[in-house]
């Protein structure tokens, strides 16, 4: 087993800007999204107020572009998205640095709040883990637009870390974050880094 163990939030931290946004975008168009920003715009402002939850606002922009496609169809626009847009996004100093602890043998896992779905491919063409955030999908294999279990964020990243490996079998633990979701996945560190990475 690899001696050391890095986590790397995804969204702002490995990328330069938040990817289920840049995903909705991408798969629907810009007609369709503008207008569903717009239908959705009540909950992300609630959101911002403090009176929804992070998982009501993004229940809300799943289901408004993606209720009832079916799961298969949602993977191929996933993958369409890992193709053509998230090599635009990703920042060179964070790419450089998962490539270092690659170089070194290091375990690397990708913890993120954003759905596994658009994330997966990344990390399959990287070979590093993954803990994200998991979608609901019907009996007919459709995507409801709902989480299945918790929102991968805040303390619950902790919790799926945990779920995952034994973090006393690694003499050092890394951790990348950029955003206060990402501040308890932090403290478990031995060496943590907020903001590392600029460009």
């Amino acid at each position: 087993m690899a001696s050391s163990i890095a986590f790397f939030d995804f969204d702002g931290t490995i990328t330069r800007s938040d990817t289920m946004f840049a995903f909705c975008k991408h798969t629907v168009g810009i007609v369709p999204y503008t207008l569903g920003m717009v239908r959705t715009s009540p909950w992300l402002a609630g959101f911002k107020m403090g009176i929804l939850t992070a998982t009501q606002a993004k229940e809300k922009l799943l289901q408004t572009f993606f209720h009832g496609v079916k799961l298969e169809t949602f993977n191929k626009y996933c993958n369409d998205f890992f193709n053509e847009v998230i090599p635009h996004l990703l920042r060179e100093d964070a790419m450089q640095e998962i490539s270092y602890h690659k170089k070194n043998k290091n375990k690397v896992v990708v913890v993120s709040a954003s759905a596994e779905n658009w994330i997966r491919d990344f990390c399959d063409a990287e070979g590093i883990d993954l803990i994200a955030t998991r979608l609901e999908v019907d009996t007919e294999e459709r995507i409801t637009g709902k989480l299945l279990g918790i929102n991968c964020n805040y303390e619950e990243k902790v919790n799926r870390i945990k779920a995952a490996y034994n973090l006393s079998s690694y003499d050092k633990i890394y951790a990348y974050g950029d955003s206060d979701g990402d501040r308890a996945m932090l403290q478990i560190a031995t060496d943590s880094f907020y903001q590392r990475f600029t460009k």
